[in-house]
């Protein structure tokens, strides 16, 4: 059976009770494998202080606590806003008054975790203190993972702009991201537009600023075409309130940096090309029909190229040459053998000679676009990840379980999160693409 003691704020380490020595068959305690208390503090703040760096996207969130015996739920709060009030008060007559509105919000706990195994030869002969350097691996995972579930989930939201393409100075307004093409980079414009846009609808700020999670390369772009109007932090009249990961000010709006802000971007179809050409198109209209990889829509494509069955479920681009237009679909279906491919819905092709294929996670022609999220405050809700059994770092010494010669041992991680928007009109997605876009070869 296993336990769980507690040893200090946030730092839980597991043992084990009654498990069964394979060579004597009788039960036996584990007595967490030599390791003090101490210890077992010192590796969970360990795990939890290199843990936070990658955490940018869960700075911004309302935070909550676990509920103890709570379930698998947990509830998020936000105040709804006051409508105005324009009547004028009677002299001597108490108005009605109003009522504070409490909106809940729920969502589900899910866990998240990993571990290094690891023997006694190495343990032994490794130069290295390997659980601190299992710790660092493992540490540095579990932030990169968290954040990722937190900033999949704001990437949910409705609002979007996308920013427009440049093509030598002549912009053009850009109405999806499968139009967005390398020339389409977030510019300073593009900044106070996004700022204004979330004036515009009483977003609170965040200590009196909006706060944007950018990527690198993005970031790269705006600040080489910002010039003046950036406000680096080495400037900051407060240093010492720098957000994690904080690069800079524009337009009233705190730029925070992370790698792991989201890049969209699909692998290409062919092996050899970036895209598949059609051979030919066909709209059979209502039903179904039995395709290789399991039962399409009737809208196929019949191609030239090679490609893999692993495709089904995919967004693919539609290009159309003649009308300089693309469409963006999910594959159904392949018959690998015959080289159809199976939409879940018409393209309107008549052409198809002239039809291109490129994967559709991205912008135009494939390419890697990049979302920056503005926020404003309370736009969205987290579990507190510095809160009591939110994340545990769990040392298994040699000779736990069924290990009768002691030769192995384990260090890992285990966490629950979740997240939800609390408001959506608080968060703006923007869409750009950027320089490096080309460079591009996996999303994130």
């Amino acid at each position: 059976m296993e336990n769980t003691n507690t040893y200090g704020a946030n730092s839980t380490v597991h043992s084990t009770e009654g498990f069964v020595n394979s060579n004597a068959g009788t039960v036996e305690n584990y007595n967490g494998g030599g390791l003090s208390a101490e210890m077992k503090t010192f590796y969970d703040k360990t795990l939890i202080e290199l843990a936070t760096p990658n955490l940018v996207h869960a700075q911004f969130g309302q935070k909550r606590s676990i509920p103890a015996h709570g379930g698998k739920t947990i509830e998020f709060r936000r105040m709804k806003p006051l409508a105005k009030n324009t009547n004028a008060i009677t002299e001597g007559i108490t108005p009605s008054g109003s009522k504070m509105t409490v909106v809940p919000l729920t969502a589900t706990l899910n866990q998240y975790g990993d571990y290094i195994e690891q023997t006694d030869l190495i343990e032994m002969t490794s130069i290295d203190n390997t659980v601190i350097e299992a710790t660092k691996l493992l540490a540095d995972q579990a932030g990169r993972t968290l954040d990722t579930v937190i900033r999949d989930v704001l990437q949910t939201g409705t609002n979007v702009y996308y920013c427009p393409n440049d093509d030598e100075g002549y912009l053009t307004d850009v109405s999806s991201r499968a139009y967005l093409e390398p020339s389409s980079r977030l510019r300073v414009v593009d900044v106070f537009k996004a700022a204004a846009q979330l004036k515009a609808l009483n977003v609170p700020t965040i200590d009196g600023k909006y706060v944007a999670i950018i990527h690198p390369h993005v970031a790269f772009d705006l600040m080489q075409q910002s010039g003046d109007a950036w406000i680096d932090i080495k400037k900051y009249a407060d240093p010492d309130n720098i957000l994690n990961g904080e690069l800079g000010t524009l337009g009233g709006v705190r730029f925070v940096e992370s790698s792991e802000a989201k890049i969209n971007y699909g692998k290409p179809f062919s092996s050899t090309k970036k895209h598949i050409s059609a051979q030919a198109y066909t709209n059979e209209g209502t039903g179904t029909v039995s395709a290789g990889c399991g039962t399409a829509t009737p809208f196929q494509f019949t191609v030239k190229d090679e490609f893999s069955p692993d495709i089904v479920g995919r967004l693919v681009q539609v290009f159309k040459s003649s009308t300089n237009k693309a469409s963006v679909h999910k594959i159904t279906g392949v018959n690998v053998e015959n080289k159809f491919i199976f939409l879940d819905s018409d393209c309107g092709t008549s052409n198809a000679d002239s039809a291109s294929l490129f994967a559709g996670e991205g912008g135009s022609l494939g390419c890697a676009t990049y979302s920056t999220l503005f926020l404003g405050r309370d736009a969205y809700g987290i579990i507190d990840i510095n809160g009591s059994g939110t994340i545990e770092h769990i040392v298994k010494q040699r000779g736990y379980g069924n290990d009768p010669l002691n030769q192995r041992s384990s260090i890992g991680w285990k966490a629950f999160m979740t997240a939800a928007i609390l408001a959506d009109e608080y968060i703006l997605r923007v869409e750009s693409s950027s320089s490096f876009a080309d460079s591009i070869s996996e999303g994130n």
